[in-house]
């Protein structure tokens, strides 16, 4: 049969497409990270539960197997816990083994986390860099940061809600003068979006524990920035001669 990877809300439940409500009313079976995500997902849109599947870090090789067969023999939809599927999740493995094995993969497009931050920063990056989830901790950790703050393109970092304060803290002593765009529980009624450096994000910050994605800006734009600001000063300058 089919794969469709079905993209699903956010953080806004009402931000799902007709098309992925029709293909969870429509499948045999659903994949999902977490059984609670789906249910309640299900749940909202008052869709009969189905065979429900997990598909998650712990899930191993010889399950994900399982899973590639009932994809040959049946529709299955592919969900995350929020978002669109195969992006920093474990869907990624299962569409690369369906793939494999020449079982036909649909997309069903919806929200994803990215293009909505970057709908909302005011910036056209014709070029950044995807840098992902962090490693957790350790010298990986410092590792990653330090090639970080040697990157002069824009970066897009994502991390666990619970160590938001944590990597905020990290780039205070990596990257002091960095500016950075922080885009907190998108598509929320709560949806922030915070600018400034490190220090003057974390003053800003009213939850220490939030979903979020941040940017950390091109240099170029902090170089010009500087350029408008020497601009305007030089101005005032020659305004000021008699």
């Amino acid at each position: 049969m089919a794969l469709y990877v079905v993209a699903t809300p956010i953080g806004n439940p009402r931000d799902i497409t007709l098309r992925a409500l029709d293909i969870l009313r429509n499948s045999t079976t659903i994949i999902g990270e977490e059984y609670r995500v789906v249910t309640t997902l299900l749940k909202s849109w008052d869709i009969p539960k189905p065979n429900l599947q997990l598909l998650n870090e712990h899930t191993p090789p010889e399950e994900l197997k399982e899973l590639v067969h009932l994809c040959k023999d049946q529709q299955v939809a592919l969900v995350s816990d929020c978002g669109t599927p195969g992006f920093c999740d474990p869907g990624a493995d299962l569409v690369r083994e369906c793939r494999k094995h020449n079982i036909e993969i649909k997309s069903v497009p919806g929200v994803s986390s990215l293009t909505c931050f970057l709908s909302l920063i005011g910036l056209r990056l014709d070029q950044f860099v995807f840098e992902g989830f962090l490693p957790a901790r350790g010298e990986e950790r410092e590792q990653a940061h330090m090639r970080i703050a040697k990157e002069s393109r824009g970066m897009l970092i994502m991390d666990t809600p619970y160590r938001l304060e944590k990597l905020l803290t990290e780039f205070k002593q990596h990257q002091t003068h960095r500016k950075m765009i922080l885009g907190l529980n998108l598509s929320s009624d709560n949806e922030q979006i915070l600018e400034g450096n490190a220090s003057e994000i974390e003053k800003q910050l009213k939850e220490k524990k939030a979903e979020f994605m941040l940017l950390l800006k091109p240099h170029e734009c902090e170089d010009a920035s500087f350029s408008n600001r020497a601009r305007k000063i030089s101005k005032k300058k020659y305004r000021s001669k008699p």
